[in-house]
């Protein structure tokens, strides 16, 4: 079995990264700059968004934290957004989710410009991406893409099983790796909470990506010996025997599903830290001008 390590590659890739803004500095060009808001004070959240802000340190970035308080109108928001559309000193801009309930997720996802939307998750994103055109694609399956390639993994005409139908991580990963690329070429089912007996769909797939949100569903007798296994899951499990009284699993049981699988993702240490790698790529992508000129 073979560990998918994100960790490693996601500061392999970095470290590409940290080259290619070395050299722009060099030339007399500011570093890329990555904008993020976030509202309120929800702990992983600002977990999550503070990893954002080291990474960008890491490789030369600039970065800048918008914070505001949970109570913050919409309109507010989406004023400070076109603000940062404007402004043509920052590359990248992501709106830290989840949001409060009185706020409109779509609404505020729309208003990023489809230029600086670095997280993918804009309509105009995510249609170009399905056309197999030039796109910022989401930062978690661009991770994904970015750890079967760094392992030289072969998808073509392989069976992918993808559970889960997010806009985040589920729909555009079947997309993917459906399409005509070198990290593509799959035959692709996908499933989700309403596909009836799970089990019969994982054990026909030579990729297995798993993003349903459910601690350790996937155990060792729904995996197709041999299969890759990507868990995109990141579950807290009460452990008293840790200082915080909690440890991480994935969607997949993680010792059990090793002893069948040929690769194998790790949690934490497996997408998390690719997810954060794919948002640098695309925030380089954009201060390069490599996807709209």
């Amino acid at each position: 079995m073979i560990l998918l390590d994100g960790k490693q590659t996601a500061l392999h890739i970095q470290q590409d990264i940290a080259e290619s803004v070395a050299k722009r500095v060099e030339q007399g060009l500011r570093p890329p700059h990555l904008a993020a808001m976030l509202v309120g004070e929800d702990a992983p959240s600002l977990a999550y968004v503070n990893q954002k802000v080291k990474a960008c340190k890491r490789v030369g970035f600039e970065s800048s934290l918008i914070p505001y308080p949970v109570e913050v109108s919409q309109q507010e928001l989406i004023e400070k957004i076109r603000s940062i559309n404007e402004d043509p000193q920052i590359d990248g801009l992501i709106v830290q989710l989840p949001l409060p309930d009185h706020i409109d997720v779509v609404q505020i996802t729309e208003t990023i410009s489809p230029e600086k939307d670095v997280d993918g998750f804009h309509p105009i994103n995510v249609g170009r991406m399905a056309k197999n055109l030039p796109a910022y694609i989401s930062a978690t399956p661009l991770g994904i893409l970015k750890l079967l390639e760094h392992y030289q993994i072969e998808t073509q005409g392989k069976h992918c099983v993808v559970l889960g139908r997010s806009d985040i991580v589920g729909s555009p990963m079947s997309i993917l790796m459906s399409r005509k690329s070198k990290i593509g070429n799959c035959t692709v089912t996908i499933c989700h909470s309403r596909t009836p007996d799970l089990k019969e769909h994982t054990l026909q797939a030579d990729i297995l990506i798993v993003a349903l949100g459910k601690t350790e569903l996937v155990k060792k007798d729904m995996v197709k010996p041999g299969a890759i296994v990507i868990d995109v899951g990141i579950n807290r499990v009460e452990d008293a025997s840790k200082k915080r009284g909690y440890r991480l699993v994935g969607d997949v049981a993680f010792a059990e599903v090793s002893e069948v699988a040929s690769h194998i993702t790790p949690v934490p240490g497996g997408v998390g830290p690719m997810t954060v790698t794919g948002l640098l790529y695309n925030t380089l992508l954009s201060a390069e001008k490599k996807i709209y000129s």
